[in-house]
């Protein structure tokens, strides 16, 4: 059965994966910059959410998926955004460096090199169930399908990838890197 949510729960929960990813980037390198582009179309289309504008390096393009199923243990890779509409889900078409996907029940941040987990994941496609999750936008809906894969599993097969635990409480706040 898939899980179904209303499209401001949605929001809310990516509103508040991107603040507490924005806090983490910011504190993780000292004289860096964050920018928004989620409502920038040249971004958008490219499923970019932040620029992270590093001192002396490249900048990167991140994407942020808040989830707020942490307890299970996955990565919830959405493979089709909308099934109704036939259009691809962002792990597979975005062009962002990182994926930032953060578990918002454990304010557990995890940062995943997107290219090199994107082809790890296609290697393995096959080993990992797909689920579906519907969204309400008023009396419509729309089906997301993606792939269930254990972020630990993830974490230490793909280079690069690691896990950081954000400190407790309301605001966000940097914790330490597990």
């Amino acid at each position: 059965m898939a899980r179904a949510y209303s499209m401001g729960a949605v929001q809310h929960a990516a509103a508040r994966a991107v603040s507490l990813v924005r806090t983490f980037l910011l504190a993780d390198v000292p004289g860096s910059q964050v920018h928004d582009v989620q409502d920038d179309p040249r971004f958008r289309h490219r499923g970019v959410d932040l620029l992270w504008e590093r001192p002396g390096t490249e900048v990167l393009g991140v994407e942020v998926k808040g989830d707020r199923q942490g307890r299970r243990g996955t990565f919830f890779l959405e493979l089709v955004s909308n099934a109704e509409k036939d259009t691809p889900g962002c792990f597979l078409y975005s062009r962002a460096d990182l994926l930032a996907y953060v578990f918002l029940d454990r304010r557990e941040l995890n940062l995943l090199p997107l290219p090199a987990a994107r082809e790890w994941f296609l290697a393995r496609a096959q080993q990992f169930p797909l689920r579906n999750a519907r969204t309400r936008i008023g009396p419509a809906q729309y089906t997301t399908v993606g792939a269930t894969v254990p972020s630990r599993r993830l974490l230490s097969e793909v280079p690069g990838a690691r896990r950081v635990e954000l400190a407790p409480g309301p605001s966000p706040a940097v914790g330490r890197a597990r």
